[in-house]
C-alpha cells in the first residue's frame, strides 16, 4: 500500500507522468541497452522494441499500476501483475534486473520531466516503482518455486521430432526430451519461450502457445510466419518456419502461463480467431485427454477453411469430447467440408446458443476480443467469467476493463 506522504505525491503528478510515459518508455530502453546490450540476447525481443509494442505494454502497465494505487489503495491490479510475473518467469528474469530496470526507468523519467521531478516528486515514484517491482518479484519466486527451478534453470533443448504444415503459413513444431529430466507438466491454455539463435548470433525469445497436451515426452507448438501487413517481418518465426527441420535443437523454457482451464466443472466456451485458435487447442487436447463430458462450445473465425490452423487436431479432439458443439465463420464464404455448423462472415454470437454458466476463453486479433468481449458483456456474461490471451506484449489490458471494484471507479486500461 503506497504511504500516506507518497499517495498525494502521485495523485498530483500521475496526470503529468501519464501524458509523457510512453516518452519515457521509448527512452528507457534505448538508454537500458545503451548500458546493458546484453539483455538483447534472449530476454527483449528487438521484434517487439522495433514495433514499439513493449514501450507501450511497458508505460501502460506503469500507468495503470499507479492509478490503482490512488483509486484503489487496498487492492493490487492481480490480472495486470499476474499476467507481467508469467512472462518474466518463462524469460527466467531474477530479482537482480529490477535494480537495472530501476536506475534506467528513473533516467529516463529525469531525462523526460527535468526541473518537474523534485526530491520529493523522485521519492513517491520510487515507492510506486519498489511496490510493483516486489509484488513481481514475489510471485515470480512462488512460480520458480512450484516448478522446482531456478531463473537460470527455466531452459532446456529439445529436439524437433516432426514439423507439420498446418496452411501455407503456420507450422507446428512436434518437440522431443532429450534427457533424463522430469517433463514439468503444463496446464492447459499455456505457453513457452523458445530461444531461437539468429544468423548475427543473438538469440531471440517468443512465446508460443502449447497447442497438444503433454504425453511426458512431447511438447507441440504452432508458429505463424510474420510477413507483409506493413510491419517488420518476424525473424524469429521466419527462421523457424524455413530453417528449422526435424533433428534440430531448440531451447525452450518451462510452461508459463496465467490463462488457463478453469476446473471448476462449469460448460467452456471458446472463441478464437486466426492463429488465436493456439491456446484453445491446447485446452480442448487437454479435455479430450481427460475424457471430459462438459458442455464445450468451440468458435472460431478465419478467411476461410485453408488458412483454420489445427482444424483436423482440433475437430478430431472435439469429436472425442461428447458435449462439444463448433461454429466457424469464414469472410470468404461458408465454403467447407468440415463436419461442423460454418456461418458466412464476421462472428456474430447471436448465431449460436450459448450455455448457461459458462466461463470464456478468448484469443485472437485484439478488435475481434474487444467486439466478442463486449457482445459477451451486453448478453449479462459477467466479467470475471471472460478470460482473454493476447500474443506478445498486452496492449489492451481487457482484464481491467468494466471490472471496478465495488464503490471505486474502474482504472480502465491504456488505450494503444
Amino acid at each position: 500500500m503506497l504511504s500516506d506522504r507518497s499517495r498525494p505525491v502521485i495523485e498530483a503528478t500521475l496526470p503529468v507522468v501519464a501524458d509523457n510515459i510512453e516518452e519515457i518508455a521509448t527512452r528507457f530502453y534505448v538508454h537500458l541497452f545503451g548500458e546493458h546490450p546484453e539483455l538483447l540476447d534472449g530476454t527483449f525481443n528487438r521484434g517487439n522494441q522495433a514495433e514499439k509494442t513493449q514501450q507501450l505494454a511497458l508505460a501502460g502497465s506503469v500507468a495503470v499500476f499507479a492509478s490503482s494505487l490512488v483509486k484503489v489503495p487496498e487492492q493490487l491490479p492481480e490480472h495486470l501483475l499476474s499476467r507481467i510475473a508469467h512472462k518474466h518467469a518463462s524469460l527466467g528474469i531474477t530479482p537482480a534486473q529490477y535494480d537495472v530496470v530501476h536506475d534506467n526507468l528513473f533516467w529516463a523519467i529525469v531525462d523526460v520531466l527535468g526541473d518537474a521531478v523534485t526530491p520529493e516528486v523522485a521519492a513517491a515514484w520510487d515507492e510506486v516503482y519498489w511496490l510493483m517491482a516486489y509484488a513481481l518479484i514475489n510471485q515470480e519466486r512462488g512460480l520458480y518455486s512450484a516448478r522446482g527451478v531456478r531463473p537460470e534453470t527455466v531452459w532446456r533443448e529439445w529436439e524437433v521430432a516432426e514439423k507439420i504444415r498446418e496452411t501455407e503459413d503456420v507450422v507446428t513444431f512436434r518437440m522431443r526430451r532429450v534427457d533424463d529430466r522430469l517433463v514439468k507438466t503444463s496446464l492447459p491454455g499455456q505457453y513457452v519461450t523458445v530461444q531461437v539463435p539468429m544468423p548475427d548470433g543473438v538469440r531471440q525469445p517468443r512465446q508460443y502457445s502449447l497447442t497438444r497436451a503433454d504425453d511426458g515426452e512431447h511438447r507441440q507448438f504452432s508458429v505463424k510466419r510474420v510477413q507483409g501487413g506493413g510491419k517488420p517481418d518476424g525473424e524469429v518465426s521466419n527462421l523457424l518456419v524455413d530453417g528449422v527441420d526435424v533433428g534440430d535443437r531448440l531451447t525452450m523454457s518451462l510452461p508459463f502461463g496465467d490463462v488457463v482451464l478453469d476446473d471448476s466443472g462449469r460448460p467452456v466456451v471458446f472463441a478464437s480467431a486466426g492463429i488465436g485458435v493456439t491456446p484453445m487447442a491446447g485446452m480442448i487436447s487437454h479435455l479430450a485427454t481427460a475424457g471430459s463430458h462438459l458442455p464445450i462450445t468451440f468458435l472460431h473465425a478465419d478467411s476461410d477453411e485453408a488458412s483454420f490452423a489445427l482444424r483436423n487436431q482440433v475437430l478430431e479432439d472435439l469429436r472425442a469430447l461428447p458435449g462439444a458443439t463448433a461454429h466457424v465463420w469464414y469472410e470468404d464464404g461458408a465454403q467447407s467440408s468440415l463436419p461442423l455448423e460454418v456461418h458466412a462472415g464476421m462472428m456474430n454470437l447471436d448465431d449460436v446458443k450459448l450455455p448457461d454458466d459458462a466461463l470464456y476463453y478468448l484469443c485472437g486479433p485484439v478488435p475481434f476480443m474487444r467486439a466478442v468481449r463486449s457482445a459477451l458483456i451486453e448478453r449479462d456474461v459477467p466479467a470475471r467469467d471472460i478470460q482473454y490471451e493476447v500474443f506478445g506484449p498486452d496492449l489492451w489490458q481487457g482484464d481491467l476493463v468494466s471490472e471496478p471494484t465495488p464503490g471505486a471507479e474502474s482504472s480502465g486500461p491504456p488505450e494503444a
